[in-house]
């Protein structure tokens, strides 16, 4: 009886001693399954079964694992699970800590895909009313992209060609891997927080759905959901569709056409221009045609009436009139020709190339980032004087304050 009662455990003591040898037999594991019951609790951690047609294990993920996954779980999703098996003490159950969590392929990632639109789709954040109306003539454009990329070379030339007269601020962000949508998702917050553009474009160039999953996120799409500026999204090529298409203002079909349509280009403003001045023109002559037919008119009251003094005197009247209408359109005309002039004048003057040509030049440093100040680089380091004509090497010798 004694030898009994030496290998008797209290209930805390056994589940104790069952968490010490899972622990240790049992870590740094991969299990693989299909989820269900699911929850992601308002803490940020989530709890969920993984079972296969035989068995079912609970698992947890905490929010600080859980924060860094590049698709969102959902019941019936078939996962692979990195973690350790433990042992809830207080209830004896068995559970996986998760500290990893990969989809099944490229179905799987699709499945995830379908869901998170699913949800989105139910919450209304694809409804045409609340797209936002791009504004007609943007002065200023942000863009949100991997500044290192060929997508931003091909929009800021598009641009630069289409629309000199636009600002340009520029986010560069990963736009693939670990990390990357809560760049693209900071960015966009960033832009609004300042509110210094008219308009923000998202995107990147074309790749597989993983490459793209960054804007297949839940984190981005609220970000551009709750944008007050209006968003156009360009990611991969025109057959490429992710969530951020559907939550955006506008979708364009490449980078490239997302730069052509985001603002009008300088031949269309003065085109419009042009057709302002005739439309004006037009109105006027009207206007001073409808006048003689009103002198012809009154001219005839008068004869039939034969008031000799009185038509004189409104003939006179009505010259003045005429005179005073004629001089006005030549007015009106002028000021038009003068306006269009100093319009296309300043737009001109917007372009960079033009600031280059009057005797300027752009300092930029070995990361290609411009140097706005002395203090930027150090003493002895080379930098670049972008001109008009090319660029030449200069060399800092010394600071303000050696001066």
């Amino acid at each position: 009886m004694s030898e009994f009662q030496q290998k008797c455990y209290s209930v805390s003591n056994l589940n104790n001693s069952i968490r010490t040898v899972l622990e240790g037999e049992l870590s740094d594991i991969w299990v693989q399954g299909e989820i269900s019951n699911f929850h992601h609790h308002g803490s940020g951690h989530m709890y969920f079964t993984l079972k296969d047609d035989k068995s079912e294990l609970r698992c947890v993920m905490f929010k600080g694992n859980n924060s860094y996954l590049t698709f969102k779980p959902v019941d019936g999703l078939n996962v692979k699970l990195f973690g350790n098996v433990t042992i809830y003490e207080r209830r004896g159950h068995i559970q996986l800590i998760v500290s990893n969590m990969l989809p099944q392929g490229d179905g799987d990632l699709y499945k995830s895909f379908e869901a998170l639109k699913k949800t989105l789709l139910d919450e209304g954040m694809f409804n045409k009313e609340h797209k936002l109306a791009l504004p007609l003539y943007p002065q200023k454009v942000g863009i949100v992209t991997s500044s290192s990329g060929a997508v931003f070379k091909d929009m800021v030339n598009v641009l630069a060609r289409r629309a000199p007269y636009l600002s340009i601020i520029v986010k560069s962000v990963k736009v693939q891997g670990t990390g990357s949508s809560k760049e693209i998702a900071e960015a966009i917050e960033l832009f609004n927080k300042f509110s210094d553009v008219d308009l923000l474009i998202i995107g990147r160039g074309g790749g597989t759905i993983e490459d793209l999953w960054a804007f297949n996120e839940e984190s981005v799409a609220r970000a551009i959901f709750k944008s007050s500026i209006p968003i156009i999204s360009a990611v991969g090529h025109e057959t490429d569709f992710t969530i951020a298409d559907f939550v955006a203002d506008l979708r364009a079909p490449t980078p490239s056409a997302a730069a052509e349509q985001a603002a009008p280009s300088i031949d269309n403003i003065l085109s419009q221009f042009s057709k302002a001045e005739k439309l004006l023109i037009n109105n006027m002559k009207n206007h001073l045609v409808s006048n003689w037919y009103s002198l012809d008119q009154l001219e005839i009251r008068n004869n039939n009436q034969q008031p000799k003094n009185k038509l004189i005197i409104q003939k006179e009247k009505l010259q003045q009139l005429n005179n005073r209408f004629v001089n006005f359109i030549k007015i009106k005309k002028i000021r038009s020709n003068d306006q269009l002039k100093s319009l296309e004048k300043q737009l001109l003057n917007l372009n960079p190339g033009k600031v280059l040509e009057r005797g300027y030049s752009i300092a930029i440093d070995k990361s290609n980032e411009i140097i706005r100040s002395s203090g930027q680089i150090p003493v002895g380091d080379l930098f670049w004087l972008n001109t008009s004509d090319g660029r030449f090497e200069a060399k800092k010798l010394s600071d303000d304050s050696d001066n």
